[in-house]
Formats: C-alpha cells, structure tokens, sequence
C-alpha cells in the first residue's frame, strides 16, 4: 500500500499500464498562470515523467486566489512562475523532472517544445500564442489541449487529429464576447474546472484512449450551470494556411524587428528587443544609475521607476513595462529610456 499511485491505477481506464505511460511522458505546459500552475500541480501529482514549464512572468499577489503553486512568499520575492513551481513541484512529487523556461513563448521556442514533447497544454491568455501552438501541433504533429476561462465560463477543445478544424478554422468564430479578466475577472472554480478538463484529455491521450477524447468544443459556466458542446467537424477549410491543402504555418514565421504586446488584465506591455540590441542586467543598472532613478535588481531582472512607471529588465533581454496599457505609450517610453 506504500504505492502512491494505488489508488490511479484501480482506476481500469488508466491502470498499470497507463500509469507507466504517465511516468514516460513529457508534457510542455505553455504559460504558468492560473490554468498553467493548476494543470502542472495535477499533472506533477498523477506522475507524469517530464514537465517542461514556460512563462515569462513572475508572481504577484493578485494571483493567489487562483494560482495554486504560488505562496504570498513567492510574491513578495516575486519569484519567476516557473521557478515557484519547480519548488513546489519538488516538493509534491521530487521524481518529477521538471524543466523551466523563463522567457516569451515565441515561435523558435514552441517549435522546440513540440519536437521534444508527446503533448502540450494551452495555459496562455492570448491567441497569437495559441495560433503558434496550433501550428507547431499540426507541423510536428504532436497534440494540443485549448483551454480558456474568464467570469464563471470555461471553454476547452482537444486538438489531436489533422483530419477536423484547427485553431485557426475555429478563430473567427471563437471569441465569443469582448469579455477579459480585465473586464469581468474570473474565479478560481472555473480555472479548476478548465485546467481538470484538460488534463484528463493529457491522461486519455497518454494512455492511448483516443476514442473518448474530446471531438467537440465544450463550453460551460460553473455559475449558472449552463453547458454547451460545438460541433466543428464542418468548419475545416480547404484554404487554410494552417491545416488546409497549402501549408504554411504563417505563425511560426519569424521577425527580427522589435515586438510589444499588453498583457491580458494588466496594465503592462511586454517589449522584445530587436534581434541585435540585447540589453543585459548590467545595462538597466547602469542606465539606472546614470539617470538617477529608483532601482532594484534580483537575481532575475532589474527593476527601474521611470515616468510613473515600473520597467522591468529580465536576464535574456526582455522588457515589461507596468502602469501602461497603451502600446504606443510602452514604445515611447522604451525609447526614451533605451534610446
């Protein structure tokens, strides 16, 4: 009775066999925010061999009432998400290997994940990053598990077969309401509810029951009880760049010139340098000094106040800027920070 996972394997569906699937497999979790940080705690507890975690934020304490890994100590430090989940992780189940990726989930990274993993958890919170995981699923052929919830709502769809509509077939249809966790928050339930779902898609899968995954987009709200489920067998195009007769993958083509994007629920713009101007810790410490302005530096980034601001300089280059939500006001602000 000393198996911790005793009571997984009685379970026939799973069994002994599935269980030393789990115990093979590795799992990409892209984001490691709410839905990222419940299915890595989930996931970590059944088993699974190898997880690879991915995030580019730290923690904050606007995240505990639904971010599960994370402590008010985490926040105070603020700690990298991955790396407060690789310590809790270790603590839950040390045999897990857990491997951390503190940066932007861009294209050449996702790419990298989809060639190293068996399957991949959607834990972000926009579509600009799902359209590259979709791509990168449907270019390496290795699955995908959609997940999203705002409010009370929660949406999820597993996407393990070319043959039905993509990501992309579904995108113009998707996006239901303009509603956001900026606009109308969420609550820990829905999050729970998601991040279950979709791990149960990872067990179905990892065990080899493809037949009882998910073929329809389930929508449900955990308030009002209401539940709904989409077929989108008939919304596969033809024409699509992504799964259709001429594939493209556009999302996993790369820019060299310098990107911006808000954050979702946050007043905060994250900014990625150029390819060629890489600004180090050192550099934000020293533009800090040289302008006499508030500083603190951490193992990770250099935090600098600036303009009523907090700009945020991590280790591999990256830029969040906090206060401003205006992507024009972000560049403005880099530029004459940065030059």
């Amino acid at each position: 009775m000393n198996d911790r996972f005793i009571q997984q394997k009685r379970f026939q569906m799973l069994g002994t066999e599935g269980q030393q699937r789990l115990q093979e497999a590795c799992v990409t979790i892209i984001g490691c925010g709410a839905l990222g940080s419940a299915a890595a705690d989930i996931l970590a507890r059944a088993g699974i061999g190898t997880l690879i975690l991915v995030d580019r934020d730290y923690v904050e304490i606007s995240n505990l009432h639904r971010q599960t890994l994370y402590t008010e100590q985490d926040a105070n430090e603020m700690i990298p998400k991955v790396e407060a989940a690789k310590r809790r992780i270790n603590q839950v189940n040390q045999h897990v290997q857990v491997k951390t990726v503190f940066d932007h989930a861009d294209a050449e990274l996702i790419e990298q994940f989809a060639k190293r993993s068996d399957i991949m958890v959607d834990g972000t919170d926009n579509f600009e990053t799902r359209l590259i995981v979709n791509d990168a699923s449907l270019k390496h052929q290795i699955p995908w598990i959609y997940g999203a919830c705002v409010g009370s709502t929660s949406v999820v769809k597993s996407f393990y077969s070319d043959s039905s509509a993509c990501f992309r077939c579904l995108l113009p249809a998707l996006p239901a309401t303009n509603d956001t966790c900026a606009t109308v928050g969420v609550i820990a339930p829905a999050v729970y509810m998601t991040a279950a779902f979709q791990c149960a898609e990872v067990f179905k899968y990892l065990c080899g029951d493809k037949d009882n995954m998910k073929k329809k987009l389930v929508w449900l709200d955990v308030w009002t009880n209401q539940q709904h489920q989409f077929g989108i067998e008939n919304m596969k195009r033809s024409d699509c760049p992504s799964c259709g007769e001429k594939r493209m993958y556009p999302a996993l083509q790369r820019s060299a010139q310098t990107k911006y994007a808000s954050f979702c629920g946050r007043d905060s713009v994250q900014i990625i340098p150029a390819k060629g101007r890489t600004l180090t810790l050192d550099d934000g410490e020293n533009i800090a000094k040289k302008q006499r302005l508030p500083s603190k530096r951490t193992p990770y980034f250099v935090q600098i106040e600036y303009g009523g601001s907090r700009v945020m300089i991590f280790a591999n280059g990256r830029i969040h800027v906090h206060g401003i939500q205006d992507v024009n006001e972000a560049k403005s602000l880099y530029h004459q920070l940065f030059g």
